[in-house]
């Protein structure tokens, strides 16, 4: 597997190994002691989820506040997504800051989100299924959000904005200026 830090600290592009011949394909999707080791991170995922997207379907940006805070570990089973984060750390000489990158089934990409991020994702083909570690379990009381369109954030989803599928929870989320941190 490689790793790569990227621009938001502790925030981790991985790649890992693709055995292929003629039946296909293996990788090992997750090694704690090979990630701990790349990464210096120490961790503790409880939690799996997956969901199955349609194109132009965008989820987030979401976070955990506080004690129920998730390091997340994303990856595309199936299909493809551009994924986003953005710094919510305070003291963070990166705060305010996003970082997005195409994660799908093709490139078998994983992204490390760590806590104090909000984390979002557009789905860009049909019947993608996205699935994801946490490192905490989702407490309802503890969700916040962010708006996609954050004038602030002013993030590229580098898709028609008329053709965006988002639930009206999302809809109503505040700006970053008006979140709750």
């Amino acid at each position: 597997m490689t790793v790569q830090e990227t621009k938001l600290k502790g925030s981790y592009i991985l790649q890992p190994q693709i055995f292929e011949d003629k039946r296909g394909y293996f990788i090992e999707s997750f090694n704690k002691k090979t990630f701990e080791d790349k990464t210096g991170l120490k961790v503790e995922f409880v939690q799996d989820n997956e969901s199955l997207s349609s194109k132009g379907v965008l989820r987030g940006l979401h976070y955990q506040r506080g004690e129920y805070a998730q390091a997340k570990l994303v990856r595309v089973i199936k299909g493809k997504v551009l994924d986003v984060v953005v710094d919510l750390r305070p003291d963070s000489s990166t705060y305010g800051e996003h970082f997005s990158i195409v994660l799908s089934e093709e490139n078998k990409t994983q992204f490390y989100v760590p806590r104090g991020f909000a984390h979002g994702f557009l789905v860009l083909e049909d019947h993608t299924i996205f699935n994801y570690k946490c490192d905490n379990y989702y407490n309802k009381q503890a969700e916040g959000g962010i708006i996609y369109n954050d004038a602030e954030l002013n993030i590229d989803w580098n898709f028609p904005m008329g053709d965006l599928i988002i639930s009206e929870k999302d809809l109503l989320l505040p700006s970053l200026k008006n979140a709750q941190l």
